[in-house]
Protein backbone atom coordinates (compact mmCIF):
# COMPACT_ATOMS: atom_id res chain seq x y z
CA UNK A 1 0.00 0.00 0.00
CA UNK A 2 1.36 3.42 -0.88
CA UNK A 3 2.37 6.24 1.53
CA UNK A 4 -0.60 8.36 0.05
CA UNK A 5 -3.64 5.34 0.28
CA UNK A 6 -2.11 4.90 4.23
CA UNK A 7 -2.43 8.47 4.71
CA UNK A 8 -6.39 8.50 3.00
CA UNK A 9 -6.85 5.59 5.12
CA UNK A 10 -5.57 7.35 8.59
CA UNK A 11 -8.19 10.03 7.38
CA UNK A 12 -11.13 8.37 7.02
CA UNK A 13 -10.18 6.45 10.15
CA UNK A 14 -10.12 9.56 12.15
CA UNK A 15 -13.40 11.20 10.70
CA UNK A 16 -14.89 8.21 11.53
CA UNK A 17 -14.02 8.49 14.98
CA UNK A 18 -14.70 12.17 15.21
CA UNK A 19 -18.55 11.10 13.99
CA UNK A 20 -18.95 8.63 16.68
CA UNK A 21 -17.40 10.42 19.42
CA UNK A 22 -20.21 13.75 18.23
CA UNK A 23 -23.51 13.66 19.98
CA UNK A 24 -26.75 13.72 18.20
CA UNK A 25 -28.00 16.91 16.59
CA UNK A 26 -31.39 16.86 18.94
CA UNK A 27 -30.16 15.51 22.36
CA UNK A 28 -29.68 18.52 24.80
CA UNK A 29 -26.59 19.12 26.34
CA UNK A 30 -26.82 19.41 30.27
CA UNK A 31 -24.82 22.26 31.48
CA UNK A 32 -23.23 21.57 35.22
CA UNK A 33 -24.30 24.57 37.63
CA UNK A 34 -20.91 26.08 39.56
CA UNK A 35 -21.79 24.08 42.55
CA UNK A 36 -21.34 20.93 40.40
CA UNK A 37 -18.07 22.27 38.69
CA UNK A 38 -16.49 23.07 42.18
CA UNK A 39 -17.58 19.95 43.76
CA UNK A 40 -15.84 17.63 40.73
CA UNK A 41 -12.55 19.96 40.63
CA UNK A 42 -11.95 20.78 43.68
CA UNK A 43 -8.99 18.91 44.34
CA UNK A 44 -7.57 20.79 41.22
CA UNK A 45 -8.55 24.27 42.48
CA UNK A 46 -6.58 23.05 45.40
CA UNK A 47 -3.42 22.68 43.93
CA UNK A 48 -3.76 25.97 41.95
CA UNK A 49 -4.32 28.07 45.57
CA UNK A 50 -0.55 28.58 46.59
CA UNK A 51 -0.01 29.94 42.94
CA UNK A 52 -2.81 32.17 43.22
CA UNK A 53 -2.55 33.70 46.22
CA UNK A 54 1.59 33.99 45.21
CA UNK A 55 -0.02 36.44 41.88
CA UNK A 56 -2.21 38.04 43.99
CA UNK A 57 0.00 38.90 46.68
CA UNK A 58 3.52 39.97 44.96
CA UNK A 59 1.28 41.35 41.31
CA UNK A 60 -2.03 42.09 41.81
CA UNK A 61 -2.02 43.92 45.21
CA UNK A 62 1.05 45.93 44.25
CA UNK A 63 -0.95 47.83 41.37
CA UNK A 64 -3.16 49.46 43.85
CA UNK A 65 0.16 51.20 44.82
CA UNK A 66 0.71 52.80 41.56
CA UNK A 67 -2.00 55.52 42.92
CA UNK A 68 1.02 57.82 44.34
CA UNK A 69 1.71 58.27 40.61
CA UNK A 70 -0.88 60.73 40.99
CA UNK A 71 0.40 62.50 44.25
CA UNK A 72 3.11 64.00 45.84
CA UNK A 73 3.96 61.01 47.89
CA UNK A 74 6.51 61.22 51.23
CA UNK A 75 7.02 58.13 52.74
CA UNK A 76 6.36 59.25 56.20
CA UNK A 77 2.87 60.42 55.36
CA UNK A 78 1.52 57.14 53.50
CA UNK A 79 -0.58 57.05 50.77
CA UNK A 80 -4.00 58.45 52.66
CA UNK A 81 -2.06 61.91 53.99
CA UNK A 82 -0.01 63.06 50.86
CA UNK A 83 -1.08 65.62 48.29
CA UNK A 84 -2.47 64.95 45.78
CA UNK A 85 -1.06 66.37 42.25
CA UNK A 86 -3.34 65.32 39.29
CA UNK A 87 -1.46 64.44 36.39
CA UNK A 88 1.37 66.86 37.21
CA UNK A 89 3.75 63.98 37.65
CA UNK A 90 3.24 63.06 34.46
CA UNK A 91 3.70 66.37 32.65
CA UNK A 92 7.23 66.63 34.81
CA UNK A 93 8.16 63.16 33.79
CA UNK A 94 7.77 64.29 29.57
CA UNK A 95 9.46 67.47 30.49
CA UNK A 96 12.43 65.57 31.98
CA UNK A 97 15.03 65.09 29.14
CA UNK A 98 16.54 62.18 30.93
CA UNK A 99 13.51 60.24 30.58
CA UNK A 100 13.20 60.56 26.68
CA UNK A 101 17.18 59.18 26.64
CA UNK A 102 15.92 56.34 28.46
CA UNK A 103 12.74 55.66 26.06
CA UNK A 104 15.17 56.08 22.85
CA UNK A 105 17.91 53.40 24.42
CA UNK A 106 15.10 51.00 25.04
CA UNK A 107 13.32 51.27 21.85
CA UNK A 108 16.76 51.04 20.11
CA UNK A 109 18.16 48.29 22.12
CA UNK A 110 14.52 46.18 21.78
CA UNK A 111 14.60 46.53 18.11
CA UNK A 112 17.93 44.77 18.27
CA UNK A 113 16.72 42.07 20.04
CA UNK A 114 13.67 41.33 18.25
CA UNK A 115 15.91 41.49 15.12
CA UNK A 116 18.73 39.67 16.33
CA UNK A 117 17.36 37.18 19.51
CA UNK A 118 13.91 36.52 19.03
CA UNK A 119 14.35 34.37 15.65
CA UNK A 120 17.31 32.30 16.84
CA UNK A 121 16.09 29.86 19.56
CA UNK A 122 13.52 29.09 16.87
CA UNK A 123 16.54 28.24 14.49
CA UNK A 124 18.42 26.73 17.43
CA UNK A 125 15.24 24.15 17.97
CA UNK A 126 15.48 23.06 14.26
CA UNK A 127 18.87 22.41 14.38
CA UNK A 128 18.11 19.93 17.88
CA UNK A 129 15.18 18.62 16.36
CA UNK A 130 17.03 17.49 13.14
CA UNK A 131 19.70 16.06 15.16
CA UNK A 132 19.69 12.02 14.93
CA UNK A 133 21.66 11.14 17.89
CA UNK A 134 19.72 11.42 21.00
CA UNK A 135 22.82 11.48 23.10
CA UNK A 136 24.47 14.73 20.73
CA UNK A 137 20.76 16.22 20.86
CA UNK A 138 20.66 16.02 24.94
CA UNK A 139 24.13 17.56 24.76
CA UNK A 140 23.31 20.35 22.89
CA UNK A 141 20.48 21.10 24.21
CA UNK A 142 22.26 21.27 27.71
CA UNK A 143 24.92 23.36 26.49
CA UNK A 144 22.91 25.94 25.40
CA UNK A 145 19.99 25.69 28.28
CA UNK A 146 22.80 25.94 30.63
CA UNK A 147 23.48 29.53 30.75
CA UNK A 148 20.11 30.76 31.75
CA UNK A 149 20.51 29.94 35.21
CA UNK A 150 23.37 31.82 35.82
CA UNK A 151 22.91 35.28 37.12
CA UNK A 152 23.57 38.40 35.13
CA UNK A 153 26.35 39.13 37.47
CA UNK A 154 28.51 36.28 36.51
CA UNK A 155 27.43 36.51 33.14
CA UNK A 156 28.81 40.43 32.76
CA UNK A 157 31.55 38.65 35.06
CA UNK A 158 32.45 36.42 31.90
CA UNK A 159 32.18 39.32 29.22
CA UNK A 160 34.26 41.19 31.28
CA UNK A 161 37.10 38.43 31.36
CA UNK A 162 37.03 38.07 27.40
CA UNK A 163 36.42 40.95 26.32
CA UNK A 164 37.38 43.44 28.77
CA UNK A 165 40.17 46.31 28.85
CA UNK A 166 41.97 43.42 30.32
CA UNK A 167 40.28 40.74 28.76
CA UNK A 168 41.97 37.27 26.98
CA UNK A 169 41.06 39.13 23.59
CA UNK A 170 42.58 42.27 24.13
CA UNK A 171 45.87 40.45 25.84
CA UNK A 172 46.32 38.35 22.45
CA UNK A 173 45.54 41.79 20.54
CA UNK A 174 48.43 43.46 22.66
CA UNK A 175 50.90 40.52 22.05
CA UNK A 176 49.96 40.68 18.43
CA UNK A 177 50.83 44.81 18.35
CA UNK A 178 47.40 45.84 17.73
CA UNK A 179 45.31 47.98 19.18
CA UNK A 180 43.40 47.62 22.08
CA UNK A 181 39.66 47.52 21.18
CA UNK A 182 37.18 48.91 24.17
CA UNK A 183 34.53 45.68 23.75
CA UNK A 184 32.83 46.58 26.73
CA UNK A 185 33.03 50.46 27.20
CA UNK A 186 31.84 51.45 23.42
CA UNK A 187 28.88 53.41 23.74
CA UNK A 188 28.16 52.83 19.82
CA UNK A 189 28.53 49.24 19.91
CA UNK A 190 26.79 48.40 23.59
CA UNK A 191 23.63 47.61 21.95
CA UNK A 192 24.96 44.83 19.62
CA UNK A 193 26.96 43.70 22.77
CA UNK A 194 23.96 44.07 25.18
CA UNK A 195 21.99 41.64 22.34
CA UNK A 196 25.01 39.00 22.19
CA UNK A 197 25.32 38.91 25.96
CA UNK A 198 21.32 38.11 26.00
CA UNK A 199 21.28 35.64 23.23
CA UNK A 200 23.70 33.74 24.68
CA UNK A 201 22.40 33.67 27.93
CA UNK A 202 18.47 33.09 27.30
CA UNK A 203 18.10 31.22 23.95
CA UNK A 204 18.73 28.40 24.91
CA UNK A 205 15.50 29.15 27.50
CA UNK A 206 13.23 30.28 24.23
CA UNK A 207 14.24 27.28 22.73
CA UNK A 208 12.80 24.85 25.08
CA UNK A 209 9.23 26.41 23.68
CA UNK A 210 9.94 25.68 20.04
CA UNK A 211 11.06 22.21 20.66
CA UNK A 212 7.76 21.47 22.48
CA UNK A 213 5.93 22.97 19.63
CA UNK A 214 7.95 20.77 17.13
CA UNK A 215 6.96 17.73 18.85
CA UNK A 216 3.55 18.34 18.22
CA UNK A 217 4.05 18.34 15.09
CA UNK A 218 2.62 14.91 12.65
CA UNK A 219 5.30 13.15 11.60
CA UNK A 220 3.38 12.14 9.23
CA UNK A 221 2.97 15.26 7.18
CA UNK A 222 7.32 15.07 6.55
CA UNK A 223 6.33 11.68 5.05
CA UNK A 224 3.52 12.94 3.03
CA UNK A 225 5.85 15.15 1.85
CA UNK A 226 8.88 13.86 1.16
CA UNK A 227 7.07 11.00 -1.00
CA UNK A 228 5.63 14.02 -3.01
CA UNK A 229 9.60 14.54 -3.31
CA UNK A 230 9.90 17.92 -1.15
CA UNK A 231 13.55 18.13 -0.40
CA UNK A 232 14.27 19.25 3.65
CA UNK A 233 13.68 23.10 2.96
CA UNK A 234 10.59 22.82 1.26
CA UNK A 235 9.48 20.64 4.02
CA UNK A 236 11.07 23.34 6.57
CA UNK A 237 8.95 25.83 4.67
CA UNK A 238 5.80 24.21 4.03
CA UNK A 239 5.29 21.90 6.97
CA UNK A 240 7.94 22.55 9.99
CA UNK A 241 7.18 26.61 9.93
CA UNK A 242 3.19 26.56 9.34
CA UNK A 243 3.29 24.12 12.77
CA UNK A 244 5.14 26.63 14.52
CA UNK A 245 2.70 29.50 13.30
CA UNK A 246 0.87 29.65 16.31
CA UNK A 247 3.71 29.91 18.88
CA UNK A 248 5.35 32.54 16.92
CA UNK A 249 2.69 34.53 16.81
CA UNK A 250 1.99 33.71 20.54
CA UNK A 251 5.56 34.77 21.65
CA UNK A 252 5.92 37.35 18.85
CA UNK A 253 2.34 39.39 20.87
CA UNK A 254 4.42 38.71 24.04
CA UNK A 255 7.30 39.95 23.42
CA UNK A 256 5.81 43.35 21.53
CA UNK A 257 3.58 43.73 24.96
CA UNK A 258 7.22 44.08 26.50
CA UNK A 259 9.05 46.00 24.34
CA UNK A 260 9.67 48.85 26.82
CA UNK A 261 10.92 46.14 29.17
CA UNK A 262 14.55 44.55 27.97
CA UNK A 263 16.02 44.38 31.04
CA UNK A 264 17.29 45.72 34.47
CA UNK A 265 19.96 43.76 36.22
CA UNK A 266 22.10 43.57 32.45
CA UNK A 267 21.79 47.25 32.42
CA UNK A 268 22.20 48.53 35.69
CA UNK A 269 25.37 46.78 35.96
CA UNK A 270 27.10 48.19 32.97
CA UNK A 271 25.62 51.41 33.36
CA UNK A 272 28.70 52.88 34.46
CA UNK A 273 31.16 51.23 32.26
CA UNK A 274 28.69 52.67 29.02
CA UNK A 275 27.49 55.66 30.43
CA UNK A 276 23.60 56.46 30.87
CA UNK A 277 23.45 58.05 27.23
CA UNK A 278 23.95 54.42 25.78
CA UNK A 279 22.89 51.95 28.61
CA UNK A 280 20.07 54.55 30.68
CA UNK A 281 16.71 52.20 30.09
CA UNK A 282 13.25 53.10 31.41
CA UNK A 283 14.00 50.05 33.76
CA UNK A 284 17.21 52.02 35.37
CA UNK A 285 15.26 55.20 35.15
CA UNK A 286 12.75 54.15 37.50
CA UNK A 287 15.02 52.78 39.74
CA UNK A 288 17.49 56.03 39.86
CA UNK A 289 14.70 58.58 39.81
CA UNK A 290 12.48 57.01 42.14
CA UNK A 291 14.50 54.38 44.87
CA UNK A 292 17.70 56.17 44.72
CA UNK A 293 16.49 60.02 44.14
CA UNK A 294 13.67 59.64 46.44
CA UNK A 295 11.23 60.80 43.56
CA UNK A 296 8.69 58.07 44.03
CA UNK A 297 5.88 59.31 42.50
CA UNK A 298 7.88 60.01 39.25
CA UNK A 299 9.32 56.64 39.53
CA UNK A 300 5.19 55.38 39.93
CA UNK A 301 4.23 57.69 36.85
CA UNK A 302 7.09 56.36 34.62
CA UNK A 303 5.94 52.60 35.47
CA UNK A 304 2.51 53.00 35.61
CA UNK A 305 3.22 55.10 31.66
CA UNK A 306 5.37 52.21 30.96
CA UNK A 307 2.79 49.64 32.04
CA UNK A 308 -0.31 50.80 29.87
CA UNK A 309 1.53 51.29 26.78
CA UNK A 310 2.71 47.64 27.16
CA UNK A 311 -0.90 46.59 27.28
CA UNK A 312 -2.08 48.62 24.45
CA UNK A 313 0.94 47.01 22.45
CA UNK A 314 -0.51 43.57 23.67
CA UNK A 315 -4.04 44.09 22.52
CA UNK A 316 -3.23 46.03 19.34
CA UNK A 317 -1.18 43.04 18.21
CA UNK A 318 -3.51 40.77 19.69
CA UNK A 319 -6.01 42.14 17.01
CA UNK A 320 -3.77 42.30 14.21
CA UNK A 321 -3.28 38.04 14.92
CA UNK A 322 -7.11 37.80 14.90
CA UNK A 323 -7.30 39.59 11.51
CA UNK A 324 -5.08 37.16 9.97
CA UNK A 325 -6.90 33.82 11.37
CA UNK A 326 -4.39 33.24 15.11
CA UNK A 327 -5.97 33.09 18.27
CA UNK A 328 -3.82 35.15 19.86
CA UNK A 329 -3.29 34.84 23.72
CA UNK A 330 -7.15 35.90 24.51
CA UNK A 331 -10.12 35.24 22.71
CA UNK A 332 -12.10 37.19 19.99
CA UNK A 333 -14.44 39.58 20.44
CA UNK A 334 -18.33 38.35 18.83
CA UNK A 335 -17.14 40.65 15.75
CA UNK A 336 -13.71 38.53 15.02
CA UNK A 337 -15.06 35.30 15.72
CA UNK A 338 -17.96 35.74 12.97
CA UNK A 339 -15.36 35.47 9.72
CA UNK A 340 -14.13 32.11 11.23
CA UNK A 341 -17.56 31.00 11.55
CA UNK A 342 -18.71 31.75 8.04
CA UNK A 343 -15.93 29.61 6.91
CA UNK A 344 -16.61 26.84 9.48
CA UNK A 345 -20.33 26.77 7.73
CA UNK A 346 -19.36 27.24 4.42
CA UNK A 347 -16.80 24.02 5.24
CA UNK A 348 -19.73 22.13 6.34
CA UNK A 349 -21.88 23.20 3.55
Amino acid sequence: MTSTALNRRSRQLVENQEVKNQPAKNQPVKKMSLRSRFKRDWRMLLLMLPGLLFLLLFFYVPILGNVIAFQDYQPFLGIGNSDWVGWQNFIDLFDNPDFWTALRNTLVLAIWQLVLFFPLPLGLAIIVDSLMNSKIRRWFQSVVYLPHFLSWVLVIALFQQMLGGAGLVNNLLRQWGLDVIPFMTNPDTFPLLSTIQLIWKDAGWAMIIFLAALAQIDTSLYEAAAADGAGRWRRLWHVTLPGLRSVIVLLLILRIGDILSVGFEQFLLQRDAVGPGAAEVLDTFTYFSGVIGGGWSSGAAAGLAKGVVGAILIYVANKVAHRFGESGIFQAGPSESKPNSRKAKAKVR
